[in-house]
């Protein structure tokens, strides 16, 4: 199994090599846990984190002093420059390659990553993961047949096996992502079958669908070997969506989903820096005691949410500009109160938050979101938000002491439901049996 991330490890292969004395050039490790042999390698002796920001050992940036480097031959590429060869393995072997990727709650900064406010301004934003995940499984077959499944929205597809999926309305997340692996790394000449399902409803605003993507492109690159970094996942991941899709959102979801843990990330025009916290164990705890995640029951589609949101940045609308100017700096707030355990700070910039967020776009909060929110705080919170985009799905509400109990009795009146939950430190997992 291999979780979280797609890196070398200097301090197991610095064993490895104490043990059995130097890696030969006969065997080399490669980040997804595979041998070959050919090539030769070396030891690095000095790197740094490259400027885009990613961590040392990524594919794009230098490895961490110690760590083995390997020089792929030429002979191993595929016939196209540029292009890593796709590799599934034998027919004859008959395996399963699943994956998984938790789901996210943004605690502050949400919106910032956004373009065009990422780009013109930066953008900042502070999130967790969660025991909620995106599932995939790809079993391949010896028919010349594609069949995807979301079994969670209970919809199945089948097409002939051919390079390019017809992107409709129906399942274009599982095609679009078929698509950009054949697009990117050459045709997949085995038929298989690729099952998904969500723990929660797609509009829920805890980044689902692009928690989808990270989760399915995992398997894809679990089933062909595809020599893929974290941050090449995440960037990868936002591509297909927002750019070959053309599905409007922010590039949060696609980091935490890959990445995992709580994270302070920051989001410019060219790059994207994910900051992981270490943050202890009791507070993380007391976080757990405290948040409750409520789901209103009432699923949106964010994408009218977010256009409606650009548009005010590209308008120059002062108003909507200087909230987010405001939420971004939460973030960095929200990073120092986490960090030094003061906790109820946590739910007073939630609630700050949320005040300011509702001046982003109209249809962000409602009638029925603000009596939620109303009634949460009379019973004892000191703050929330409506997470994700807004407009429904799921909201949070910092509830001290035992509040939490007075608050999930006076929301009974409203019929949604609270979701029991942990946060995880884990990013996207894969593995094969």
């Amino acid at each position: 199994m291999r979780c979280n991330k797609f890196r070398f490890r200097s301090g197991k292969l610095s064993r490895t090599r104490e043990k059995y004395g130097p890696i030969r050039a006969a065997t080399h490790l490669f980040p997804d846990g595979r041998t070959v042999h050919s090539g030769k390698a070396r030891t690095v002796r000095s790197g740094k984190a490259s400027s885009s920001g990613q961590r040392s050992g990524e594919p794009g940036g230098l490895e961490k002093p110690g760590a083995i480097a390997i020089f792929i031959p030429p002979a191993t590429l595929a016939a196209r420059p540029g292009r890593p060869q796709v590799r599934p393995r034998p027919k004859s072997i008959a395996m399963i390659y699943r994956s998984k990727a938790p789901l996210r709650i943004g605690l502050a900064g949400g919106g910032t990553d956004v373009s065009p406010y990422s780009d013109l301004y930066g953008g900042a934003i502070l999130n967790a993961t969660v025991s909620l995940y995106a599932h995939a499984t790809i079993e391949p077959t010896d028919e010349p047949q594609i069949v995807l499944r979301a079994l969670d929205r209970n919809q199945t597809l089948r097409y002939e096996l051919q390079s390019e999926l017809p992107i409709d309305g129906v399942l274009d997340l599982h095609k679009g992502i078929y698509n950009h692996v054949v697009s990117q790394f050459g045709p997949i000449e085995s038929g298989f079958s690729l099952n998904t399902f969500v723990d929660a409803p797609a509009g829920s605003g805890l980044g689902s669908s692009s928690t989808l993507v990270v989760a399915i492109l995992g398997a894809f690159a679990q089933w062909l070997r595809l020599p893929l970094g974290s941050y090449d996942v995440a960037q990868r991941a936002y591509r297909i969506e927002r750019d070959e899709l053309g599905m409007a959102g922010g590039k949060q979801d696609q980091y935490a989903a890959t990445f995992g843990g709580f994270n302070y990330m920051e989001f410019y025009d060219d790059r994207v820096i994910v900051n992981p916290l270490r943050i202890k164990r009791e507070y993380i705890n007391e976080l757990e005691n405290n948040l409750l995640l409520y789901y209103t029951s009432k699923s949106r589609v964010s994408a009218e949410i977010i256009e409606q949101q650009q548009q005010n940045v590209l308008s120059d609308n002062r108003s909507s500009v200087e909230a987010m100017h405001v939420i971004k700096q939460q973030a960095a707030q929200m990073k120092e109160a986490l960090l030094t355990g003061r906790l109820n700070r946590i739910g007073e910039l939630l609630h700050e938050g949320f005040v300011y967020k509702k001046r982003l776009a109209s249809a962000i909060s409602n009638p029925l979101i603000d009596e939620i929110y109303d009634t949460a705080l009379r019973a004892g919170a000191i703050g929330g938000k409506i997470l994700g985009a807004g407009g429904g799905g799921f909201m949070a509400f910092y509830c001290p002491d035992v509040k939490r109990y007075d608050v999930m009795d006076r929301l009974k009146y409203f019929g949604g439901v609270f979701h029991s939950y942990d946060f995880v430190e884990e990013g996207l997992c894969t593995w094969s049996l």
